[in-house]
């Protein structure tokens, strides 16, 4: 569910998207975009929608003199942006709820690291790509520096705009300091690609490492700085949501009202299509079907969770064995796969008792081991109790619930 809104800050008309979900209680999240860009980025806009799958609402706007607000760029700063995000969160706290989550990326993971204090009903914050300093942002235009502190401002090219940079602009970066991010007190996570050729990885080492804990670190491998490919912005919100769980009031799935016992496994309808939820004793997860076959590919699909029951068998029990054996083994990495397709199986289910003919199983074993002993592995990775399960006698014994038991 989209809506258009519209908020004051500091006598600025600003222009944002609220995005919810469809149904239930959402917690609110507040997203800062990056510097000169707007609401309707592609990371922005992506990591908004697949964060409203997870039950989380997500806000982002123009800030002020960008995409649809009101106001003169020129004479923004980083103090503005600041306002700016400030009247946002004072308006979902007055037509909504304040914003438990604050999302920040590149310039506006500097922000709201910089204005969460002002912010108490947050319990917990994420940066993307984001600087250790906000004066960072002077790399974009440096070459027109001089020009900026002599004329007093300076018409410079960012991305395939122009913008006019004044020096206030300038000055105002130098009064902003970095002591609040050991000051935080909120849950941080903080995420970075190790190839980000715009602000290296070395500024999220040094934010990690001001910030206390709880904090967090994941590396976005092989994503650019703006996250131009929709998989890594998948990614992004799939991560903020489950790490989220732990320190937001986020709405609990269907299946955790009844307790489930050690050994049981839970699984329940989520939109009355594909996407489930999977609840076991201490766990909880989402099951779907990929976009190309109608769902929204939130979670592995029935096969690669047989799949990865099986890879996960396979590497534990490898690795029991040559710890018990004293065997210098340094790594595993197990990769499966099949060829069938759980959609066209279903298909003919009613009438065919088709399963899964053949699994690839390719197990790698890192370290200084003798041809024997990888031999001898190999045998130990068909002893797991997924792969004996797979090939033994299990029987499905299916009980029908009484239809007088309430969901």
């Amino acid at each position: 569910m989209r809506q258009k809104v519209t908020f004051d800050s500091q006598g600025t008309i600003l222009s944002g998207l609220l995005e919810r979900p469809e149904s239930g209680s959402p917690c609110f999240a507040l997203f800062a975009h990056c510097f000169t860009c707007g609401k309707d980025v592609a990371a922005a806009s992506r990591i908004a929608r697949a964060l409203t799958r997870h039950g989380i609402a997500v806000l982002r706007f123009d800030f002020t003199g960008l995409g649809n607000s009101d106001g003169d760029f020129a004479n923004t700063n980083f103090s503005s942006n600041l306002d700016d995000l400030v009247a946002a969160a004072d308006y979902l706290r007055r037509e909504y709820e304040a914003p438990q989550l604050l999302i920040g990326h590149s310039l506006g993971g500097a922000a709201i690291l910089s204005m969460a204090q002002q912010v108490p009903e947050a319990k917990a914050l994420v940066t993307i790509g984001a600087p250790f300093n906000a004066d960072h942002v002077l790399h974009n235009f440096s070459a027109s520096l001089a020009a900026i502190e002599r004329d007093g401002v300076a018409e410079v090219t960012l991305g395939e705009r122009r913008f006019q940079i004044k020096k206030q602009f300038l000055d105002d970066l130098d009064r902003h300091t970095v002591e609040h991010i050991s000051q935080l007190r909120k849950a941080l996570l903080v995420m970075h690609s190790p190839v980000d050729t715009v602000v290296s990885i070395n500024e999220a080492e040094l934010i990690y490492r001001e910030a206390k804990h709880p904090k967090s670190f994941v590396s976005l491998d092989r994503a650019d700085h703006l996250l131009s490919r929709a998989e890594d912005a998948e990614f992004v919100a799939a991560t903020i949501a489950g790490w989220g769980r732990r320190y937001l009031d986020m709405p609990k799935p269907a299946t955790s009202a009844p307790p489930v016992a050690k050994g049981h496994v839970i699984v329940e309808e989520k939109d009355h299509r594909f996407t489930q939820h999977v609840t076991s004793d201490s766990h909880y997860w989402l099951a779907d079907e990929p976009y190309d076959v109608g769902g929204n590919n939130t979670g592995p699909d029935p096969y690669e969770h047989l799949l990865a029951a099986l890879g996960a068998c396979t590497s534990m029990t490898i690795r029991l064995y040559a710890n018990r054996k004293g065997i210098a083994l340094e790594n595993i990495r197990v990769e499966l796969r099949h060829t069938r397709n759980y959609i066209d199986d279903c298909e003919g289910c009613e009438a065919t008792a088709n399963g899964i003919e053949a699994i690839e199983r390719t197990i790698a074993l890192q370290g200084k081991l003798s041809g024997e002993q990888r031999q001898r592995m190999l045998e130990i990775a068909d002893r797991c109790p997924v792969h004996r399960s797979l090939h033994g006698t299990m029987k499905v014994v299916t009980h029908l619930q009484d239809p007088d038991y309430e969901l």
